[in-house]
């Protein structure tokens, strides 16, 4: 039961898809033959930009015209990822090791560093004091739980940006691994947003018998790492952040993934939808309605403006990044082949 979080791997879980399921509309491929392709951002004149993560590749995508590689990371490794863009800017994040580094590059030029996030995680580590883990278990229970499952412990340093999203001159990270929202301004000064909440479980028979845990846990809420995986501007200075979040991969402590919404001045946060089963990207329409990509549920759910419940609106296998752009849906998929077959898909 992985309780830390920070990347996402192949071989994964993919679920059954959900009855009752809406009709899909009949999508437009945009791009194929992508390496994990996990996020994606539309720019202001149409262009799609997609990360292919695993490739450390930005890839840019014209209305209508062919992919084509517009960065390249220097070091074998190195992970891309996180994108936005404002004004024509189009910002990403490279994280290789401790090193997590967010850029903007404006089409055509070269890439400029913006912030170390990496270094801001080293410094800070904004979940520090968060407890994850057991809470309530006696010396005797702790110590028969298994090495890799880490049975009580706090938020570690480890920085792992995965999604980001500008608004007035501020560009607001998504980190992983670091279970936090950050802020960084115009002049790359990092700052905290939010921490978000641990993902409370309550440990059942089967799932300790899945995961190889003592009997003496079950009926004890195990905290797990919420793992932001994205975030979108809403109205009214809320954020949209999807959550991962930390454990196990095969549903085995149930469909734990949400949405929430995070007020960007103040870091208060609040559940929009739960019951998700892997959440890993998330888009805001124009109309206030909330998509959201389940990577291992196998769909794009939509929550109705208002609404908490996320309902099935498009079946794909794998999707990642959802973006909302010009009355279109787009969602990557295939996101985890271990060939290139990540697709982007316009509905």
């Amino acid at each position: 039961m992985a309780a830390g979080a920070a990347v996402l791997l192949a071989g994964s879980l993919l679920g059954a898809p959900t009855a009752g399921a809406a009709p899909a509309p009949e999508p437009t491929t945009v791009a194929k033959k992508l390496v994990s392709p996990l996020s994606m951002v539309v720019a202001g004149d149409g262009t799609a930009y997609v990360s292919q993560n695993f490739a450390g590749l930005l890839t840019a995508v014209p209305p209508g015209g062919k992919p084509k590689v517009v960065f390249a990371a220097p070091r074998k490794g190195t992970e891309v990822g996180a994108l936005s863009e404002s004004g024509g800017v189009v910002h990403f994040a490279t994280t290789k090791g401790k090193k997590a580094v967010l850029w903007w590059m404006r089409p055509g030029g070269k890439p400029m560093m913006q912030a170390d996030l990496g270094a801001y995680e080293a410094r800070k580590n904004p979940d520090g004091k968060q407890a994850y883990g057991f809470s309530d278990l006696d010396a005797t229970c702790l110590a028969q739980i298994p090495k890799e499952v880490p049975g009580a412990y706090t938020g570690i340093v480890e920085s792992h940006p995965y999604g980001s999203a500008v608004h007035r001159g501020t560009t607001y990270v998504a980190d992983a691994a670091g279970n936090s929202i950050l802020g960084v301004d115009a002049r790359g000064k990092v700052s905290t947003v939010a921490v978000l909440p641990p993902v409370a479980v309550v440990i059942t028979a089967e799932a300790a018998t899945a995961n190889k845990l003592p009997a003496c846990v079950v009926g004890h809420t195990y905290a797990f790492e919420p793992v932001p995986t994205d975030v979108e501007v809403g109205t009214g200075g809320w954020l949209y952040v999807s959550l991962l979040p930390g454990g196990p991969e095969d549903g085995s402590t149930g469909a734990n993934g949400m949405v929430v919404k995070v007020k960007a001045r103040t870091g208060k946060v609040r559940t929009v939808a739960t019951g998700l089963a892997a959440a890993t990207g998330v888009a805001v329409a124009d109309n206030g309605d909330v998509y959201v990509a389940q990577l291992f549920g196998g769909m794009v759910s939509r929550i109705k403006a208002g609404s908490d419940r996320a309902v099935p609106y498009v079946m794909a296998k794998m999707p990642a990044a959802v973006e909302w752009s010009d009355g279109h849906l787009l969602v990557s998929a295939n996101v985890l082949s271990e060939k290139p077959r990540g697709t982007v898909l316009q509905y």
